[in-house]
């Protein structure tokens, strides 16, 4: 069976702050095949207009903080870590240096 032959998960993107030229302030939740894994999230978040692969290339900092439930989870570590039913992916820019 394909990947997308499977049942489907739910796994929310929150983004926000500042990254690359714009402000992005998004909270989407997205169906996603039993399986999926970060890697294919990152493909499907932007073939539904959500600019989870954009937010991720134009500030490459969040690659290392992006967090998956509470927990930091490097892009490149874990990029075929599978989610699971309920997951939550939040990006947070930050908003001054220091």
């Amino acid at each position: 069976m394909s990947l997308f032959g499977r049942p489907k998960i739910r796994v929310t993107i929150l983004i926000k702050g500042r990254i690359g030229a714009g402000w992005r302030d998004i909270d989407r939740t997205l169906k996603l095949p039993e399986g999926a894994t970060l890697g294919h999230l990152i493909e499907i978040a932007e073939s539904k207009g959500i600019p989870l692969r954009d937010a991720l290339d134009n500030s490459p900092h969040l690659r290392h903080t992006l967090m998956l439930n509470g927990d930091r989870c490097p892009v490149e570590k874990n990029i075929d870590h599978v989610l699971a039913d309920g997951d939550q992916i939040y990006l947070l820019a930050p908003l001054a240096g220091g």
